[in-house]
């Protein structure tokens, strides 16, 4: 009975360490958080490493994945019907490609970080921001240029390929309008988010 138990505990920490699972809804920012408690301070702890604000960080996964961390791109159909190899290796809350990903660990030393953990997947959005400042001079609280750059890669963005997707540029302007959103949500109950973490 021990043994069964043990078993058990062990699968549910398990499957809590791969995720959790999507927000029962993604448009309020404070619900989501209240709800994830954790990833109010992985936030916190990325816009203190990056600089990019909190609902930078939240509109950029909610367009990616909408915050599910087992995320992948849809298959491709063969004949309509039969399953066919996905378009990238995307995956996670970031939708980081495999080589972007390996990248980001190299770069940081974070050997160990995974794309279905929300923590390391802020992590990386902050770690992507602060390249795209670097090689494209987009600053953290510009959503719009950081989801460009964040989809066409450096080279992309500074080439200006998004120009040629209006349905990119759609997607640009909705990730700015939810950071901003976000960051109005959190402006009112930050303190109380806080407060759980006895922060205040």
């Amino acid at each position: 009975m021990i043994r069964a138990s043990l078993v058990s505990f062990l699968a549910l920490t398990a499957l809590s360490a791969c995720g959790h699972a999507p927000p029962d809804q993604v448009n309020d920012a404070c619900l989501i958080l209240e709800d994830n408690r954790s990833w109010w301070r992985a936030l916190q702890r990325t816009e203190e490493r990056w600089g990019v604000p909190a609902g930078v960080q939240l509109a950029i996964l909610k367009r990616e994945s909408s915050f599910n961390a087992h995320a992948r791109p849809a298959r491709r159909r063969l004949l309509g019907i039969i399953p066919g190899r996905r378009p990238s290796s995307a995956y996670g809350y970031a939708q980081a490609l495999d080589e972007t990903w390996d990248w980001y660990r190299r770069d940081t030393g974070r050997r160990g970080a995974d794309r279905d953990d929300f923590s390391d997947a802020v992590d990386f959005v902050g770690w992507y921001a602060s390249k795209s400042r670097q090689l494209s001079g987009i600053q953290p609280n510009q959503p719009r240029e950081l989801y460009l750059s964040y989809h066409e890669g450096h080279g992309g963005y500074n080439r200006g390929t998004y120009r040629r997707h209006s349905w990119l540029m759609r997607a640009a302007d909705q990730v700015a309008s939810d950071a901003q959103r976000y960051e109005n949500q959190i402006s009112r109950c930050e303190r109380r988010l806080s407060r759980r973490f006895g922060l205040f």
